[in-house]
């Protein structure tokens, strides 16, 4: 089901962060051009293990992974076009949860207070749960209502939890994975929450 109609309070909602807020796609293809010599188009990973899509050296996939989850800001991770306005507009109105797979909080912390700035940063909490599949008792314990993944099977998972809609936030590696909402930008989210 793809629908943007649903309105959704600010507070209720909560966030992923690879694929979601950050462009960790555009940071892994540059990456591999730059510092490996491999060519690869978005379209080219169907999947969200990549090296089950992808004619790469599985070292060298988790050495780019790896150099993205140590040093997000050094690999200059870029975030998704329209996610820090959104996110501050957010902000203003309520306070904006993270909870992302990643094992370690201090650098992507630091990625998100970077992008955010201080006063959007502050009204912000993330939790880094260190897992894909523990992501609903963090998103209950947070009282959120909704979270958005871009992992096709996270959001099915959430599907079975009682009181937590997942959105699907549309990437080469989920598409016709799943029969859940979906939004494809940051102006889809925006038009959801109303702001």
């Amino acid at each position: 089901m793809k629908s943007t109609r649903q309105e959704i309070p600010p507070g209720t909602i909560g966030f992923d962060i690879d694929g979601v807020v950050a462009d960790t796609m555009e940071a892994f293809i540059r990456m591999a051009r730059d510092d490996y010599d491999k060519d690869i188009r978005p379209d080219e990973i169907t999947d969200f293990m990549v090296e089950q899509c992808l004619d790469l050296d599985p070292r060298v996939i988790e050495e780019i992974f790896s150099r993205l989850m140590d040093d997000p800001v050094g690999e200059k991770m870029l975030p998704m076009k329209g996610a820090v306005e959104t996110i501050r507009d957010l902000a203003g109105l309520a306070p904006v949860i993270f909870i992302t797979a990643r094992p370690r909080f201090s650098p992507i912390a630091d990625w998100l207070h970077l992008h955010l700035g201080d006063e959007t940063f502050n009204r912000c909490h993330l939790v880094a749960s260190g897992d894909h599949d523990n992501k609903a008792e963090h998103i209950r314990a947070q009282g959120l209502k909704f979270f958005v993944d871009d992992r096709a099977r996270t959001c099915r998972d959430l599907a079975a939890e009682t009181g937590i809609t997942p959105i699907v936030y549309e990437q080469p590696w989920n598409h016709k994975r799943h029969r859940l909402l979906t939004v494809r930008n940051w102006q889809a989210i925006r038009d959801m929450c109303a702001i």
